[in-house]
């Protein structure tokens, strides 16, 4: 109150007096001559002061009681009134955490603002003064995105290849948004980033998605070359951006299972056994009273405390969830409340629900329908020529699958296309691809001053096989690509742990955009 520090004391440790401007002595954080400067100096504000102390319990300078107690350090009297200045490091580092905590957990900005909050802080560390909403919303959230950027520009730069995902989107607070997502192999790891989620108030054409995803790239400085494909769900908009910007589409195998599953339970038994799940889950969402009785009956069955799930079309897999946890409840629905009995299920309904869960081999005829309608509609919207090329190549560089998952009369089509491929990179040694090394010609002579490279080992040599008898005659460059292919494609097919590894080798093999996904587009 009457003491403090300089702004540019920094340390804090020159005491000045606030009255008089004078710099008072202390030493180990005592306050004796801080009391005896007042009592001296200024009489009036020595006298306050013991008021002070005697009502707050703080010790004073006078009275054997004072004595016996331990007097309050300089640190602790002080560090509570003198906030710290901006430019110190400490400052900053309650700054950068409150920031973070923002970003991480998606607190709203004005979470600064809030009394609780700030009092949280206060509590924290008294010294710390907490800047406004407006500092974090134009300083500290931009600093903390342009580092992030970096750090991810800095990833990109060694992506050679790449696909993307998008998608549009509306907040709760119904504002349009579009996000892209970038999938890339890192040290033969997959790795995907999120690069941006922008706000899109413009109309959702063809037209409009399709210039924003390219002024995406083009500030992220991709190429669109080196761009494998990019996964999209099926909206139309959607499908059109793609087409005027000649991108590949690979379909969202998850939105096209959801959607095949909605068609294959198109049954009459199945729609009437599902209406009435819905009919039972709405009427024990609805009041609070049902949800108690339905809390109680499970107790008293010895059932697990689950509530009810509801179906959501935008919730990918909700309809199975829902018929499950029906079917858990069953008992329980019925004891839980007279009012909901006309709701219970028939055994013919159970029959039918069991039916559309059941994943044994004996499948009853209704099953077997639906599994049916399931494949027919995933054939039909997997028939693209383009798609079907994207995911054989996927297959075929996949050493868990190679042919195993493509049609026969396709497999040397696609075993030309690798080995052509393969031919490409070895004539233009200047082709930037990741762990390969591909000597010129000329420097294999014998006349080159720099020393033979060691031979790579081949693929069948790799998983143990025992190569053929080499041929005396020699071969062309084609012929050992070829045999170098099939000598992979015979090998052992391999499981999920052993894969990555194979997959490390087979991958200097072979250009690094067949092993994202590149589409059948040769020439770029």
């Amino acid at each position: 109150m009457w003491f403090g520090f300089t702004k540019a004391d920094k340390e804090q440790k020159n005491v000045i007096c606030k009255l008089c401007h004078v710099n008072v002595t202390v030493s180990h954080g005592s306050m004796s001559n801080l009391f005896y400067h007042l009592k001296v100096k200024h009489v009036k504000e020595y006298n306050e002061s013991q008021q002070m102390c005697s009502t707050s319990g703080v010790p004073s300078t006078s009275g054997a009681k004072s004595k016996k107690q331990s007097q309050t350090s300089l640190a602790e009297s002080f560090t509570r009134g003198t906030p710290y200045d901006k430019t110190s490091r400490r400052w900053k580092e309650i700054t950068q955490a409150i920031t973070m905590h923002i970003c991480k957990d998606m607190s709203p900005v004005y979470t600064v603002e809030k009394n609780g909050f700030r009092d949280l802080i206060k509590t924290l560390d008294p010294r710390y003064v907490m800047p406004s909403c407006k500092h974090f919303s134009e300083a500290e959230l931009p600093r903390l995105y342009g580092e992030c950027r970096q750090k991810i520009e800095a990833e990109l730069r060694d992506a050679l290849y790449f696909s993307t995902t998008t998608d549009l989107w509306t907040s709760r607070t119904t504002q349009p948004y579009m996000s892209l997502t970038i999938h890339f192999i890192k040290d033969w790891t997959l790795c995907s980033r999120c690069l941006q989620t922008s706000y899109f108030p413009e109309y959702h054409t063809g037209e409009m998605i399709a210039q924003s995803l390219k002024e995406a790239l083009q500030s992220w400085e991709l190429r669109e070359d080196h761009q494998v494909c990019v996964t999209t769900d099926n909206a139309i908009n959607n499908i059109k951006a793609l087409q005027l910007n000649d991108w590949t589409r690979l379909q969202c195998f998850a939105h096209r299972l959801h959607l095949a599953i909605e068609r294959g339970v198109k049954v009459t038994q199945v729609d009437r056994a599902i209406g009435v799940c819905k009919k039972i889950v709405s009427a024990f969402s609805n009041t609070w009273k049902r949800q108690r009785e339905l809390a109680i009956a499970q107790v008293q069955l010895g059932l697990s405390a689950h509530k009810l799930i509801t179906e959501s079309p935008t919730r990918w897999g909700s309809r199975q969830q829902m018929i499950e946890r029906v079917i858990e409840q069953e008992k329980v629905i019925l004891q839980a409340d007279k009012k909901t009995r006309h709701l219970a299920l028939t055994w013919q309904d159970m029959d039918v629900l069991e039916s559309v869960l059941k994943p044994q081999d004996d499948d009853t005829q209704l099953t077997r329908d639906i599994k049916v309608n399931i494949l027919d509609y995933l054939n039909e919207k997997y028939a693209d020529e383009s798609t079907q090329e994207l995911l054989d190549m996927a297959s075929l560089l996949d050493p868990r699958f190679k042919t195993t998952y493509i049609n026969a009369e396709r497999v040397d089509y696609m075993k030309t296309r690798a080995a052509a491929e393969m031919e490409s990179l070895a004539a233009d040694p200047k082709r930037p691809v990741e762990g390969v090394s591909v000597p010129l010609a000329e420097d294999a002579g014998e006349n080159s001053e720099c020393p033979a490279k060691k031979q790579k080992k081949s693929l069948g040599s790799f998983f143990k096989i025992a190569s053929r008898q080499r041929q005396a005659v020699p071969q062309s460059e084609r012929e050992s690509i070829e045999m170098e292919l099939n000598s992979y494609l015979q090998a052992v097919e391999v499981d999920v742990q052993q894969s990555q590894t194979q997959f490390s080798f087979l991958a200097s093999h072979l250009p690094l955009e067949l092993l994202v996904l590149e589409p059948k587009n040769q020439d770029d």
